[in-house]
């Protein structure tokens, strides 16, 4: 049975230059996957891959049974940046997006939907505010909003909190653990940040250092749900997960660069399970 989003042997290449090759992996329907890699593996190029911004020059993308060749408005992007039109309120920025979806739609309708969306990241009070008159936190909280209006099949985000300051990225995690997690909508997400991934995701994907970068291990995230950032560290298994993931970013990510595990081929990579001991199984990817 093939997962809901089947990613089959993708690669990128700018010239001579290769990005990465052979991706192979799966989500399923209802989890959310964090992709980590040091800058240079691909990270965003993937995504914009995902999102159909960008096409492989191998491989292909198959989601719910259907080839992914351009963009679609079942898969939603939160960027980096907030990426707002500066001449529109809050509400009408996520409204902009709903149109595109509901054409036919009325603006009473359309405002409606966007106040909905707003007031589900905390900014009832803000619906009227042009980006200008907004904090970093609350700009991304409208680009959330805008994502989440569209009803995705799949939510797609870049790193969205990188810029952020420590408290409201915290805020901002706890959201979309309240908004996406535990089975309530497919996502995938690329950060550099070990803790957030351990926080949202229910499966993350460890890249090699680029260029030639491969996925190294996809690491099976046991922590038991709901889970919450101030206590997470508590829970069975937690540093033996995160020293595992740092122990890939600062070494192993390097040492692996270049290289095939033995018996690769071009498919099967190590799945890392994080119990008690960790142990390497062959990747279940069709």
């Amino acid at each position: 049975m093939h997962p809901y989003l089947s990613v089959e042997g993708i690669a990128r290449r700018y010239g001579s230059r290769t990005v990465f090759r052979d991706l192979w992996f799966g989500v399923e329907r209802g989890e959310f996957v964090v992709l980590i890699g040091h800058s240079g593996c691909g990270k965003t190029t993937i995504l914009n891959i995902l999102a159909g911004l960008e096409a492989p020059d191998d491989g292909a993308l198959v989601m719910d049974g259907h080839e992914i060749s351009g963009p679609s408005l079942d898969r939603a992007v939160i960027f980096q940046s907030h990426a707002l039109y500066p001449w529109l309120t809050a509400r009408d920025n996520v409204g902009f997006a709903l149109r595109s979806k509901h054409p036919k739609w009325s603006k009473a309708e359309i405002n409606d939907r966007a106040q909905t969306a707003l007031e589900l990241v905390g900014l009832k009070d803000a619906a009227s505010q042009k980006p200008s008159e907004l904090s970093g936190g609350m700009k991304q909280r409208v680009g959330i909003a805008r994502a989440l209006s569209l009803e995705p099949a799949m939510l797609l985000m870049d790193e969205p909190f990188s810029a952020l300051d420590a408290l409201t990225r915290g805020t901002l995690q706890d959201e979309v653990v309240g908004l996406v997690g535990g089975g309530k909508q497919t996502a995938f997400m690329i950060t550099h940040d070990v803790d957030e991934a351990i926080l949202l995701a229910d499966k993350i994907i460890l890249m090699t250092n680029g260029p030639d970068a491969r996925i190294a291990e996809i690491v099976v995230n046991s922590m038991p749900r709901p889970r919450d950032r101030a206590s997470l560290h508590r829970e069975p298994g937690y540093y033996e997960l995160r020293n595992h993931i740092v122990d890939f970013l600062v070494t192993r990510s390097r040492l692996l660069a270049g290289t095939r595990p033995d018996g690769w081929n071009g498919r099967n990579v190590p799945l890392v399970m994080p119990t008690a001991t960790i142990k390497t199984l062959e990747s279940l990817t069709p």
